[in-house]
């Protein structure tokens, strides 16, 4: 058990100098590079719950904290990639997005309130996202626990460009033992919008995009919990969470 706390903090600590030379140039594309980086980038920085389906409250309030680290790998031949050429040599083939992440459980009813905040160092990107969860079915010892949620992420510090993504997903989780794997599916809409004084032909594009996604939350020690997510659409992104909650 030490070992995997010891491997994903390890991760952790990795993902800052990964993102930290990354910048965002769209002098050089066409309309159709700029919907397709618009598709990669926007799916990355949608909104990943790395949650269960079950709400965090009861007739308490449940409180969620933790730091998590998302993993995505990138095409490098894609049309967009050659392109975009920062002048500090290529762009890297993957991003790594360090986050906090809070989750809030109100009482009574089944409806949990999140956040996540995104900055990466050596740069002005910032990333803010919000959700909120209903679950349909609380589950129980038999029966599994299925959640609707709505989220919206917007990306700051970027003057070239304005993206912001919402999402609209349906989950199912069931806890067994230490375990509580979990899977879902959902939309994303991303709203891509360039700012470029060069690329001054470039146009609006509002993208549709279909998002699958399974994980599983394990108990490693009371009020401790590690989170690993799968998300699969255009791109594959993989996120890893430890984080406390009561």
């Amino acid at each position: 058990m030490k070992k995997i706390i010891f491997a994903v903090l390890l991760v952790f600590v990795m993902a800052v100098p990964a993102m930290a030379a990354t910048t965002i140039n769209i002098d050089n594309l066409l309309q159709a590079d700029f919907k397709s980086f618009s598709e990669d980038f926007g799916m990355a920085l949608s909104y990943q719950a790395v949650s269960p389906a079950a709400p965090l409250g009861d007739k308490l309030p449940g409180f969620d904290a933790g730091v998590e680290v998302s993993y995505v790998k990138l095409d490098k031949g894609a049309s967009y990639f050659q392109l975009m050429d920062t002048g500090t040599g290529e762009l890297p083939n993957a991003l790594v997005l360090p986050r906090i992440h809070i989750q809030v459980g109100l009482p009574i009813i089944p409806i949990d309130l999140g956040v996540s905040y995104v900055s990466i160092p050596s740069s002005d990107m910032k990333l803010v996202g919000y959700e909120l969860k209903y679950a349909v079915l609380e589950g129980g010892l038999v029966m599994p626990a299925v959640a609707i949620r709505g989220a919206y992420t917007k990306l700051s510090g970027v003057d070239v460009l304005d993206l912001s993504t919402k999402s609209l997903d349906i989950s199912i989780s069931k806890g067994i033992l230490i375990f509580t794997p979990y899977a879902g599916v959902g939309e994303v809409w991303i709203t891509s919008e360039p700012h470029s004084t060069v690329a001054t032909s470039l146009k609006k594009e509002d993208i549709t995009k279909t998002k699958a996604f399974v994980g599983t939350k394990m108990k490693i020690f009371p009020f401790i919990n590690l989170v690993v997510e799968g998300a699969f659409s255009n791109i594959k992104e993989y996120t890893a969470r430890l984080n406390v909650n009561f």
